[in-house]
């Protein structure tokens, strides 16, 4: 059993902010994107509180730059954190990635390297997070479309590695991996196969375009048979794992993403007994476990 299981969610996107209110839908939790609501007051912030008293919710970013060679962002640390206390999470993700240098956001999120070197920046870096916000973090793989030569790993250790070296979680991404072993013909299932389950504490669900010989990852389609069929591994792998899916682009009605995860949960009814998977309460932020942390 997954002691952080917290059912089935979605991301809570502007074009369904009132129906959820009107209707409050069957979801689990929600999860929010942390930048959208790191402004103080507006209509934004008023539909986060009326949906949150009704929710659990998540936080994830898409700004940390974790590996980025630039110094962490202090502001934005310090936003962040102001967020989590209004909307204590039950946790809080980013990106394995770069995002900028010279205090340039490219707006993207852009692959590292597979090296030593690159591990130990990088996990540095999540502690130093960790270290602020008093809270460990959870770390999401991303889909990728270029390799480096200086790699020394695969994408799959490497980000082992830096998990357990900055002693964090993961946010594992179902569509990433299908994305980046279609772009760089590796096995998703030996991805899968050699991440730590007590590591993982969610998974991310969305579609992508298939241009034939590459794959973009852009949340802007339902997501299609190969990704059901690796997230039922990945349940066979894990067992029960908060799971939600995200849609960034082309936004359907709410009731077609609802839809779809009732996909996920008879595929995952189909391995785990849910039945017997307690689920994390609303309001208590996933346990730190650590002594460090207090």
């Amino acid at each position: 059993m997954n002691q952080h299981f917290l059912g089935f969610g979605l991301g809570l996107r502007t074009d369904h902010f009132q129906e959820i209110i009107d209707t409050q839908p069957a979801v689990d939790w929600f999860e929010i994107i942390s930048e959208n609501f790191m402004v103080a007051g507006g209509k934004p912030t008023y539909y986060l509180h009326k949906i949150r008293e009704q929710y659990p919710m998540v936080m994830h970013g898409v700004s940390l730059s974790i590996g980025s060679t630039d110094p962490l962002n202090l502001d934005y640390l310090k936003k962040l954190k102001v967020l989590i206390n209004e909307v204590k999470p039950v946790w809080v993700s980013d990106h394995l990635c770069w995002t900028g240098v010279n205090h340039t956001n490219s707006h993207d999120l852009l692959p590292l390297p597979y090296t030593q070197a690159a591990i130990d920046h990088v996990a540095t870096r999540i502690q130093q997070v960790q270290d602020f916000l008093g809270r460990q973090i959870l770390i999401e793989n991303v889909s990728s479309y270029l390799s480096y030569q200086d790699s020394e790993m695969p994408e799959w250790v490497f980000y082992q590695e830096v998990v357990t070296q900055a002693d964090c979680y993961m946010l594992l991404d179902i569509n990433n991996i299908y994305v980046s072993a279609r772009n760089h013909g590796f096995s998703a299932t030996d991805y899968l196969n050699y991440i730590d389950p007590q590591r993982v504490r969610q998974f991310h669900l969305a579609g992508h375009t298939d241009y034939g010989d590459y794959v973009i990852d852009t949340h802007d389609h339902a997501i299609c048979d190969p990704v059901w069929s690796l997230y039922q591994t990945a349940l066979h792998r894990f067992g029960a794992v908060s799971t939600m899916i995200e849609r960034d682009d082309h936004i359907p009605p709410l009731t077609e993403l609802l839809a779809e995860l009732s996909i996920a949960k008879h595929i995952a009814n189909d391995v785990v007994d849910l039945t017997i998977t307690e689920k994390t309460p609303a309001s208590e932020p996933m346990p730190i476990e650590t002594a460090f942390y207090g």
